[in-house]
């Protein structure tokens, strides 16, 4: 019997070298004996509309989407899934049968997490720190939770904090925006703090210490790199729970792999993969 023509998927964005998806997604594959290889691309901005000519030429399978192209990339693709017209970003990129179709699989990445948890959304507040691509999609997820009270976007620039806020009254939320160096006046009555920004990647001290966080809250930091941010140690230090950054990336990796293939994802291989020999943070 022949074998399948290898099918090729990729990563884009600028940077890509620090990716983790490549490792993950190729673990993943390996695990169900498919003939299927991903690899990294870096793709700077000006460069993007090319550069999805030239990934419809060598007919990828399919793609992921990173920094800075979530956004921008939508206006060169064929269809949106309803997910990515929500979140109004795309991370997941399907070829199917030469029509790129674009998803948005953090909405997915990031709410799995606390709904494993059982997490009850009734009467909650949310305190948002940033307003980027990946706070849309939270976003957007958090609207399709029932009884939220509140969500408070935390953002430097302001402008693009109201306009997050905005999009999330139109999603049937109550949201308001706040300076962010106003975040520890709205962290300690916060049921749920998400890191969306990228603080923490380089080991800067969190912008919210244990003093400011709720006994008993949530804490979620998006950065999973490294692991354990500081803004996860001063959650511990306050007794609030956490969710780790990995746990949205696998997820959302996961959603992405199924939208690909149409199998099951390998949660448990992929999950080996990010965290290899030290396994879970304790």
């Amino acid at each position: 019997m022949e074998r399948a023509p290898v099918k090729t998927y990729c990563i884009i964005g600028d940077p890509v070298h620090h990716s983790l998806s490549p490792g993950m997604q190729n673990a993943a594959f390996n695990a169900l004996g498919l003939n299927c290889t991903y690899i990294a691309f870096r793709v700077p901005t000006s460069e993007l509309e090319a550069s999805i000519q030239s990934l419809r030429s060598i007919k990828i399978a399919g793609f992921n989407v990173t920094i800075p192209h979530k956004v921008a990339v939508m206006k060169y693709l064929d269809e949106l899934d309803a997910t990515a017209k929500k979140a109004g970003a795309v991370n997941t990129v399907n070829n199917i049968e030469g029509v790129f179709k674009g998803y948005n699989t953090d909405m997915h990445g990031f709410i799995e997490p606390l709904r494993r948890r059982k997490v009850d959304f009734e009467g909650m507040s949310v305190l948002l720190l940033g307003a980027g691509g990946a706070a849309r999609a939270i976003v957007a997820a958090l609207s399709e939770e029932k009884g939220i009270a509140k969500v408070v976007i935390a953002n430097r620039d302001q402008k693009k904090a109201g306009e997050l806020a905005r999009a999330g009254e139109k999603m049937g939320l109550k949201c308001e925006p706040l300076p962010f160096d106003k975040v520890t006046t709205a962290s300690p009555d916060a049921d749920l703090v998400v890191n969306a920004t990228s603080i923490g990647l380089s080991n800067e001290p969190s912008p919210v210490d244990s003093d400011h966080i709720k006994k008993g809250s949530i804490v979620y930091d998006i950065v999973y790199r490294p692991v354990v941010t500081d803004l996860i140690e001063q959650a511990k230090m306050a007794q609030a729970s956490v969710v780790y950054g990995y746990e949205m990336l696998i997820e959302q990796g996961a959603r992405a792999f199924e939208i690909w293939t149409g199998l099951e994802a390998p949660r448990e291989v992929m999950k080996k993969n990010l965290l290899g020999i030290f396994g879970e943070p304790t």
